[in-house]
């Protein structure tokens, strides 16, 4: 019987049997001495026959250890699983993907990591490209004259190296690349001819030690004097926080920074938890759309500082209209290398008057150096405009959340995705590993190989994983959570399930209503329902325990109570809660009435 792996951190779901072939005999086993020397702990994948090369060298050749394999089912959760692991750590993996098709199935996700900027080392795998060396029919389907064409537009880097040799420096090359602020995927296809050739003699491979990723850059001293100085003299300067560093050291510096110039923070639920959002300068909740309140600060800003906005114009927009904001706008951010023509992820131009193409991280803590010491009172802030909602009988995310603290207590947890609507009032972000953020993209479906990613990269770290999840996102996505299973990975994934591609069906609401025509049809072509899937059958299938339909409290606090024991004693778990559809309609209507959306 296997050790449980909550006891034993040797454990290895697949340890490999007989002798290691440590020689670097074959093409393939360069680039899995490449993945070792860069200190890759992972690599994502699902098989497939165009690597079959390099699959045999991380078997044989390092005996599925630095890196160790972590088998997906689906190419867009290996993906997803590497996407999950970088938010929680900071840190790229590397992923494997079949062929083209592969490719394809990933693409979502790889997407999903470019608009999130997140670093990840995908590799991908041809038939061969000489003609001659194709077996009939499949090599000739699965091979592609520029397969990095596929997904150019968005990944920051890609090669397809014609030998072991090459293939040593694009490695190394694209390693330094996806780790470069801005970061994002890189992609290297190894051809299937050198994979399975011998190794040329005498190859020696790159000292990653002699291609370290370079310090970020920071703000022109001249600039930064003038920033501070237009900081400092504005009367009600407000700081957007976008993506940074998840340190407790970073935060420190930009809570200081908002302290030093007495400045409301407003941050955003896409780039996670970037400051306190119980904090006394902290604007109402972290906000998707611009929620009233953060709406009132804006209106009385007089400077905005922008660190690292994710869209800064965007914001803008819904604070000023077509008039515009008249004070002086301050924007830290890299992005700008990544802007590309075909996404239009670089969002609408927003005015700046004094920009840094740099660090915003290093931005602030420039700034705090620039300013000097003192600090002023905490800003006067609007009351929240979160209400309790009348009772209905049914459960709601603010009956999950208590009954999710009411069993976790105090105790440290990392959300990695939290469903539409979730009450951050209850469960505010204190910690930088508090709340992961968005997927980037909005590719729906990402949530539960997120959940693993992070799942992987927070093991035995003491932090309790739970992700709050749509069920048509669980539902595209179920299958993700057999790996956290296999690996014996502790998580608590928590289905809002309204039995509804809902948020769909707000949209529908919305154009019926402009067009004079039947609310009370949005529903149609939108319910999960008649039947409604078993989410919880499906996720023990996967192996997970689970428990659902949830649909009373009592049923709601016996389910939580098997969950989070499930998940201390190191396995993972999923609860169906069904939520009351109808309320969150009307939640979300108000809430985008007041917004003006």
């Amino acid at each position: 019987m296997a050790k449980d792996a909550s006891t034993d951190d040797a454990w290895k779901a697949e340890p490999v049997e007989g002798p290691v072939d440590g020689e670097m005999a074959w093409g393939s086993d360069m680039a899995a001495q490449m993945l070792r020397r860069l200190d890759i702990p992972y690599v994502a994948l699902t098989p497939g026959a165009s690597y079959r090369g390099l699959h045999d060298s991380l078997v044989n050749h390092l005996g599925n250890e630095r890196p160790e394999i972590v088998l997906c089912l689906h190419e867009e959760h290996a993906v997803a699983v590497a996407h999950g692991y970088a938010k929680a750590t900071g840190r790229a993996l590397a992923v494997v993907l079949h062929s083209n098709v592969g490719l394809l199935h990933g693409s979502m996700a790889m997407f999903n990591a470019w608009a999130d900027r997140v670093p990840m080392l995908v590799l991908g795998a041809t038939g061969p490209t000489d003609a001659a060396e194709r077996r009939p029919w499949i090599d000739w389907l699965h091979t592609t004259q520029d397969q990095g064409a596929l997904v150019r537009s968005f990944t920051k880097w890609d090669d397809q190296p014609g030998s072991a040799a090459a293939a040593a420096t694009a490695l190394m090359r694209a390693w330094k690349i996806t780790n470069t602020a801005p970061r994002a995927p890189v992609y290297v296809n190894l051809d299937a001819s050198w994979q399975e050739a011998p190794a040329p003699e005498g190859l020696t491979l790159p000292d990653p030690a002699r291609h370290a990723v370079p310090a970020v850059v920071r703000p022109d001293p001249a600039r930064l004097t003038e920033a501070a100085r237009a900081l400092d003299a504005a009367r009600r300067p407000v700081i957007l926080f976008g993506r940074g560093a998840r340190t407790a050291g970073v935060m420190a510096t930009r809570v200081a920074l908002a302290e030093r110039l007495g400045a409301p923070m407003l941050s955003d639920l896409k780039a996670g938890a970037m400051v306190p959002s119980d904090h006394p300068n902290h604007v109402g909740q972290p906000f998707n759309k611009l929620s009233p309140e953060a709406r009132t600060v804006l209106a009385e800003a007089d400077a905005i500082l922008s660190l690292g906005a994710v869209d800064l114009g965007g914001v803008l927009k819904q604070g000023f209209g077509a008039e515009g904001f008249a004070g002086t706008v301050i924007h830290a951010s890299e992005e700008a290398h990544l802007h590309r023509g075909l996404g239009q992820e670089h969002y609408d131009l927003a005015p700046i008057d004094i920009e840094f193409l740099a660090d915003p991280d290093a931005t602030a803590e420039d700034l705090v150096e620039a300013l000097g010491d003192g600090a002023r009172p905490a800003p006067a802030l609007p009351a929240s405009s979160t209400t309790e909602p009348p009772a209905s009988g049914t459960l709601t995310q603010r009956d999950i959340a208590r009954a999710l603290k009411a069993e976790i207590g105090d105790a440290p947890v990392t959300f990695p995705a939290l469903s539409r609507g979730w009450p951050t009032d209850l469960w505010p972000h204190r910690e930088p590993l508090d709340f992961l953020g968005k997927d980037g993209g909005g590719g729906i479906g990402s949530g539960p190989g997120l959940t693993v990613g992070a799942a992987l990269a927070l093991k035995g770290s003491g932090r309790l994983v739970v992700a709050t999840l749509g069920d048509g996102d669980t539902l595209m996505g179920i299958n993700a959570f057999w790996t956290a299973a296999k690996y014996r990975l502790p998580l608590l994934a928590i289905i809002a399930n309204n039995r509804s591609y809902f948020n769909d069906e707000l949209h529908q609401e919305s154009v019926a209503r402009r067009r004079g025509r039947v609310e009370a049809n949005a529903w149609v072509g939108q319910k999960l329902d008649d039947p409604a899937p078993d989410i919880a059958g499906l996720a023990r299938a996967q192996g997970l325990g689970g428990v659902g339909p949830v649909r009373t409290q009592a049923e709601l606090q016996a389910a939580m109570a098997e969950g989070v024991a499930a998940v201390r004693k190191g396995r993972p778990f999923l609860i169906d809660v069904w939520i009351d559809a109808r309320q969150g309609r009307e939640q979300a209507v108000a809430r985008n009435t007041k917004s003006g959306v």
